[in-house]
């Protein structure tokens, strides 16, 4: 049966859900029903995070049916759930000690089609968040019962105009950002939508077992040896992310003195954040970066792009926060952990496989550091991304350390970086995406880092800020920039 999704906000065609169809795994091979136990990092944000991709109106595929597109797309999740096969299980919990982990069990993933009246160029600027863009995606009601729902979603819509969304959700309990990635290039090579099927993708054999990520399997148990265990008690050392953040929660508990932007956790919420988007073109960072050193020689420091904007986003921010120059601020970021390991984890690895670098100072060494020894404090985190950081880290995780459920926090600030995983490439129809916007997330106060299909020495950030400081934000973050 159809159904409509509203939208009271905007003012945008109605988006009809005209079929909805469970698909699961083609038995090229047989998993038997099983249980994947999962990583203290996999567990810390079960919900479905979701991107949207745009392909605008295109003759190659002007003559084709949505349900020949539905059904294409309908016959590459078959195969490639047959191979990455936890993506049609569900989530079950562990009565014994009340932790999530992954039943195998052939449940499908689930996948809609659409149409909207809609054209695509109404929608302005697809970089720019509308919440227009939570309606081209499939949302499964969700009462707090994980076994029920899927680990896979998606919708493909089609538009007025001809062009088609693709939403797809995944659960982060499956999947991080590389491993969808991969996951879905395979996708799309599988649905052969206007071209063949491509079985040289240079993809490799998923692994989806955890492994060394375990906590209290053999292999962890031999790894949590190598920690020290003299000179403290606490089960966080090393894992310089977690310690910052119980600092954090302790200083906004402090008093009325010490409140974060002004807000208690009680009163600080997410719906009320703005996600912008910022696009820094490759001219723009190459002016910060003379701008930062003062068009002189840099001599043997090198440094990314992310280093620069990462160090240029956390002074920004925080200044226009309007954060107390005493209290503890914090930068923290993605750092993947694949080749951190010892030994590193399998290629394919398609868990979980990110721990977050900290920086901490006060608000008033922040504004007073250059951006070069910001970036030399970044540098420095990024390497103290050892084999028993990692362990420390996911050791403090099975202790309930987590942050999925924390509110925006003013002296904390996320960024996550995608420019390596250039999700505009995959060619679901014909030729590139013209975007792929994430969606609202569960925690939309991450600044994201992404690729722009238009300008690849650029750098797209989206972020999510509140109303009342989205102005102040704009202008420092853009200072030197322009």
């Amino acid at each position: 049966m159809a159904t409509k999704k509203h939208d009271d906000h905007e003012n945008y065609p109605t988006v009809l859900v005209t079929k909805t169809v469970t698909v699961h795994p083609k038995p090229l091979l047989h998993h038997p029903q099983q249980i994947l136990h999962l990583s203290n990092l996999d567990r810390q944000c079960p919900m479905l995070m979701y991107v949207v991709f745009f392909y605008k109106p295109c003759f190659a595929y002007q003559n084709l049916s949505l349900g020949s597109i539905f059904n294409s797309l309908k016959s590459g999740l078959e195969e490639t759930l047959s191979i990455w096969y936890p993506a049609a299980g569900r989530l079950s919990l562990n009565q014994a000690d009340g932790k999530l982990n992954l039943w195998c069990n052939n449940g499908g993933a689930v996948l809609a089609e659409a149409v909207t009246t809609a054209k695509i160029i109404q929608l302005g600027d697809l970089s720019q968040y509308k919440e227009f863009f939570e309606r081209l995606a499939y949302k499964p009601v969700f009462q707090g019962n994980f076994s029920q729902m899927p680990l896979i979603v998606a919708q493909v819509t089609r538009f007025g105009c001809g062009g088609y969304s693709i939403s797809i959700g995944a659960s982060h309990s499956l999947f991080d950002g590389p491993a969808t990635y991969d996951f879905l290039r395979a996708w799309a090579s599988n649905s052969a939508i206007l071209k063949e099927k491509r079985s040289t993708l240079q993809i490799y054999e998923p692994v989806h077992e955890r492994g060394p990520l375990l906590v209290g399997t053999q292999h962890g148990q031999q790894q949590l040896t190598k920690l020290p265990e003299s000179g403290s008690s606490a089960p966080t050392r090393g894992a310089a992310a977690i310690d910052h953040l119980h600092q954090l929660i302790k200083q906004a508990l402090a008093g009325p003195d010490m409140k974060f932007g002004g807000s208690n956790f009680s009163n600080t919420g997410n719906s009320n954040l703005v996600l912008k988007t910022f696009h820094l073109s490759g001219a723009m960072i190459e002016s910060l970066k003379i701008k930062v050193f003062g068009g002189e020689s840099r001599g043997s420091f090198s440094f990314s792009s992310f280093e620069l904007i990462a160090a240029h986003l956390w002074k920004a921010r925080t200044k226009a926060l309007g954060v107390k120059k005493g209290a503890m601020v914090c930068l923290q970021f993605a750092v993947d952990l694949r080749n951190k390991m010892v030994p590193p984890l399998p290629k394919g690895f398609s868990g979980n496989a990110f721990v977050l670098a900290s920086i901490a100072l006060t608000a008033e060494q922040l504004e007073g550091s250059s951006h070069e020894a910001i970036i030399e404090k970044i540098k420095q985190a990024k390497n103290s991304i050892t084999n028993d950081y990692v362990i420390a880290y996911n050791k403090a995780l099975d202790g309930g350390a987590a942050q999925g459920s924390l509110p925006p926090i003013n002296e904390l600030t996320l960024v996550s970086d995608w420019t390596r995983m250039p999700f505009h490439t995959i060619d679901f129809l014909h030729g590139e995406a013209a975007y792929v916007s994430p969606l609202l997330s569960p925690i939309p106060q991450v600044a994201y880092f992404m690729q722009n299909p238009n300008d690849l020495r650029g750098i797209d950030v989206r972020i999510g800020l509140p109303p009342q400081f989205l102005n102040a934000f704009s202008h420092y973050f853009l200072t030197n920039l322009q």
